[in-house]
């Protein structure tokens, strides 16, 4: 697998290749707090909840996950960005609390002045789904659809400035298409409406749209990375299915506030790509689809910068508005 190449391949260059400095850096002896945008259950709680048992059982200490949940993950994106440097209280990070929300309305933080990187967890695609009675299995029968019947096509989303959302506005500008956005209070609401036919497609995320494809309730047509994901080896992306360049995720990284010293997070940065080799974790990061994490803190930064980037631009372009 791809993924795991890149990241035993980093995990093995930064051990290689570490400074003193980093490998000197004390590590916290207090309890460490893994900050969580949503609630328990979903993939961000999850994923945290994984690299932090590998984490405590490296350090020594106890690593909890807490759930400060509202505002698409603002608020604990808000909250970790005041607090201390010492390592004791981190942030998963995600695309909505670092892409997304601070490019559709203000927030109390910056998203990259206000923490600093330590390592990218996982990039998952979404899936361009719908109900087995919808008439448009494919990317072109769909954009046909839309053309033929302009404002009309439902799609529904996990909420206004969502992931989701955001996926159906980068479609409807490269296609050139008019649809309806409904948006629902989570995936969970959305999907049940999907499946019965009260809204017809989705760019869902692939963690919560898997289970009702592979149970025949919901059709893959398309997924949004550039590569096709290895849980879904035979669903097209949307680049071969005519839109080049078309990439729309959801990603996860470990992050501090700013005031935490580069050399501290290069010192976490080790322990985290460690931990994403684990066999366990791999098969964990697998069911949920996320992909292609590990690396430096300066790869990550990097990958923020851009995402921020690519969703301002579309945010702009299809005036997307916050939710009132």
């Amino acid at each position: 697998m791809q993924r795991r190449t890149f990241i035993s391949s980093m995990a093995a260059g930064a051990a290689s290749v570490a400074v003193p400095m980093a490998r000197a850096q004390s590590l916290p002896t207090q309890t460490v707090r893994i900050i969580v945008g949503f609630a328990p259950g979903g993939g961000t709680d999850l994923l945290a909840r994984v690299i932090g048992q590998k984490l405590q059982e490296m350090w020594n200490t106890t690593v909890v996950v807490e759930n400060k949940a509202g505002a698409s993950g603002a608020i604990a994106a808000d909250y970790v960005a005041r607090q201390p440097g010492d390592g004791t209280v981190l942030h998963m990070a995600h695309i909505n609390s670092h892409a997304i929300v601070p490019n559709l309305q203000k927030v109390n933080y910056d998203p990259i002045r206000d923490f600093q990187p330590i390592a990218l967890v996982g990039v998952t695609p979404n899936l361009l789904i719908c109900g087995q009675m919808q008439p448009a299995k494919t990317v072109h029968d769909l954009v046909a659809l839309c053309k033929a019947n302009p404002g009309k096509i439902s799609f529904g989303s996990a909420g206004t400035g969502s992931a989701q959302h955001l996926a159906l506005e980068m479609f409807m500008l490269q296609a050139g298409v008019k649809a309806i956005h409904v948006p629902y209070k989570g995936s969970g609401p959305m999907l049940t409406d999907l499946i019965g036919g009260q809204v017809q497609y989705s760019f869902d995320t692939m963690t919560a749209a898997t289970p009702h494809v592979k149970s025949g309730k919901a059709v893959a047509i398309a997924q949004t990375r550039l590569k096709r994901a290895a849980g879904h080896p035979n669903v097209p992306t949307m680049a071969e299915s005519g839109f080049p360049g078309f990439e729309a995720t959801t990603w996860y990284g470990l992050v501090g506030p700013a005031k935490m010293s580069p050399a501290l997070a290069k010192r976490m940065n080790e322990d985290v790509n460690k931990a994403l080799v684990m066999p366990d974790v791999i098969e964990k990061l697998d069911a949920s689809g996320a992909e292609d994490g590990g690396g430096s803190p300066e790869k990550f930064a990097e990958f923020m910068r851009t995402e921020q980037v690519k969703w301002a631009r579309v945010i702009k372009q299809a005036g997307v508005k916050p939710e009132a």
